[in-house]
């Protein structure tokens, strides 16, 4: 299998430290390697730090990660800026210079301090002539730690530019190169045009291509004739891409696969085919990956091969090859034949890996209006899919859902059908999603209280309480703060710390039934009798939940042996309990309250009215356990 660095951009700051590394080593020949005992430092070159470690703290890391001791920073050296600013410019190939690896070692070694940089500046050259731009940019970078003004210079930036390019880190190149005074120098121009074209930003690269034509006349390494003409093919611009490669062999694979790409283009079919098969027997992996996808390209445009055949091949690519824009086409050619095909589940997946990894800028920004639509059609009731199916898919693809109301509404359909089939943390997972990474402002409050709501229903008041601690929010409206509020305490009830939960209800409005409910669930009967005495309903016609609160209320006198409150609660609700269902359960309590023992309270808690004071939080007490049994009759308030 075949990996391209682009997706595994960590091993860059390896890379990086290995590059500096070795041109420090380049530069000072008699160092002594990072882990063994330090040797004296060569004439010119004393204190001067290895490059990426500079001096003051990051020397210090330096040292300790080697176990050596930190060596005294000497002076800067002489500054160089304003010299190599006095320099011929360098507008060509011929420019870069040529130095041998032996003579840029021995000049370094010898030379004095004053001239060290001109040496190394001289080195850098010759190694980006000779296309080491890791080494170019270790010596680069150790120039200007000695002299921070040299990033002034439009010479440094233009080698430091062309550096980073062969590093293949083309977005700092281009930044390295934006510099006003490298606007129309021809080589800077080449070197943008580089850059951009392997940065697969063919318009951009195609705009330096005039600038750059001068010095791209002479003699130089192929890549930047492939840079252009790639930049042609992929800018729509087949002919400009044939007219570049003209000068290159006919048996050059990397030339023959562009060359086959702009017959493609061209609507050569036959031609195209013969270059990519010329490619598949010279090129290297990566030739030869993108000839087969070009291949399967050219038979899909000409209508040759069947969706099921051009599939297969795309994915055996796919499974071979990671990271660059050959993933990154055969992602696009596999979304748009799966779209073609109605395969929404595959289309989903290409379409959003597409995103993921590489974006979708220019042509491909289209794609993603494509893939919301292609979700919410999956998602969409009337296909009846599956609820298993249904939250697998959202959950994968959650990241392209619609923004906004759209995406609200698509979430809070399926969490509600997620619900109702008792999937109450699938449901609250999915909206937890909602609220932390796509909620607006304005929709967190209530949300935040559905996800606490949902986990508590599903028996994880920890992570209720955790969302609204995350979730607070002190700008949201009172009206909303207290049904968090509500909920909270609901949660705290159920973990056991009831004093905190009836703390979070002392400042919410009409919370006394809820206060009410926390203290029945928890036994608490001497603080649920008086906290419900002012709360009783009036005598006279009684609904379940009248009924509910007043035998609440009784069970709770009966179990602390209070005979006078229930006489007189008898006396009051007499009337109101006559030919009612429940008329023999009350008469029981407040009647006869000497004979009610423990198994006739027990029986009497059974026969109580499912219909609960606290209204839409009654789901949610309901999930708090019963925490003591019913005492004995005269038993202490508050024992179990």
């Amino acid at each position: 299998m075949s990996f391209s660095p682009t997706r595994f951009v960590m091993r860059r700051p390896v890379m990086r430290r290995l590059a500096l590394l070795s041109a420090s080593v380049a530069l000072f020949p008699g160092a002594a390697p990072i882990g063994t005992p330090a040797a004296a430092p060569l004439a010119g070159s004393a204190a001067v730090p290895a490059a990426g470690l500079g001096t003051g703290a990051n020397a210090a890391k330096a040292a300790a990660l080697s176990s050596q001791p930190v060596l005294p920073a000497g002076p800067r050296l002489p500054g160089f800026a304003a010299d190599l600013a006095q320099q011929p410019m360098i507008d060509g190939p011929a420019a870069w210079g040529a130095l041998s690896q032996h003579d840029a070692w021995a000049r370094i070694a010898r030379v004095p301090q004053s001239a060290l940089q001109q040496a190394r500046w001289d080195y850098a050259r010759s190694l980006v002539g000779s296309e080491r731009g890791g080494e170019a940019f270790g010596v680069l970078e150790v120039m200007v730690q000695d002299d921070p003004d040299l990033a002034m210079v439009d010479g440094y930036r233009l080698a430091r530019g062309a550096a980073l390019t062969l590093l293949g880190r083309y977005d700092e190149a281009v930044a390295a190169l934006a510099s006003s005074g490298l606007s129309a120098n021809p080589e800077a121009c080449a070197w943008r045009l580089r850059a951009l074209s392997q940065g697969h930003l063919a318009e951009q690269a195609l705009e330096q291509v005039d600038c750059a034509r001068a010095a791209l006349r002479v003699a130089r390494p192929k890549a930047f004739v492939l840079a252009a003409a790639q930049a042609a093919v992929e800018g729509g611009q087949p002919a400009r891409a044939v007219e570049w490669l003209h000068p290159l062999p006919d048996s050059d694979p990397a030339a023959n696969l562009l060359r086959g790409r702009a017959e493609l283009l061209q609507g050569h079919g036959d031609e195209a085919r013969l270059r990519f098969a010329r490619v598949e027997r010279s090129g290297t992996i990566a030739q030869r990956t993108d000839a087969q996808l070009s291949e399967i390209e050219a038979r899909v445009a000409a209508h040759t091969i069947g969706f099921d055949e051009a599939l297969r091949k795309l994915d055996a690519i796919r499974y071979s090859w990671r990271g660059d824009v050959i993933e990154q086409r055969a992602l696009r050619l596999g979304f748009r034949l799966r779209d073609a095909r109605g395969d929404i589940a595959g289309a989903l997946d290409n379409g959003a890996t597409l995103m993921r990894h590489f974006g979708l800028s220019g042509a491909d920004a289209a794609i993603l209006p494509i893939l919301r639509d292609k979700l919410t059609q999956a998602l969409d009731p009337a296909r009846k899919l599956p609820l298993d199916k249904a939250a697998g898919l959202y959950w994968d693809y959650r990241d392209i859902a619609p923004g906004g109301a759209e995406g609200d509404l698509l979430a809070s359909r399926l969490a509600e059908r997620l619900q109702s089939a008792g999937l109450y943390e699938r449901a609250a997972d999915l909206l937890d999603y909602q609220l932390f990474v796509r909620a607006g402002d304005l929709a967190r409050g209530p949300l935040s209280a559905r996800v606490a709501s949902l986990y508590i229903l599903a028996g994880r008041p920890d992570r209720a309480l955790d969302t609204l601690r995350k979730s607070e929010d002190g700008s949201l409206p009172d009206a909303m703060i207290a049904q968090r509020n509500r909920v909270e305490a609901v949660a705290l009830s159920q973990i056991g710390r009831t004093e905190e939960a009836l703390a979070v209800l002392e400042t919410v409005p009409g919370s006394a039934a809820l206060q009410g409910e926390i203290l029945w669930k928890h036994r608490e009967w001497q603080r649920y009798a008086d906290a419900t005495a002012a709360s009783l309903p009036a005598p006279r016609a009684l609904d379940t939940i009248g009924q509910a609160v007043v035998l609440r209320h009784a069970i709770s006198l009966a179990t602390l042996g209070r005979e006078d409150a229930l006489a007189a609660l008898h006396g009051r609700y007499a009337p109101a309990f006559a030919g009612l269902p429940t008329a023999p359960v009350f008469a029981m309590l407040t009647a006869s309250p000497m004979q009610a023992d423990p198994a006739a309270l027990g029986r009497a808690m059974a026969a109580l009215p499912s219909a609960s004071p606290a209204g839409d939080l009654a789901d949610l007490l309901e999930r708090a356990p019963d925490v003591a049994p019913v005492p004995t009759k005269g038993a202490k308030p508050g024992s179990g």
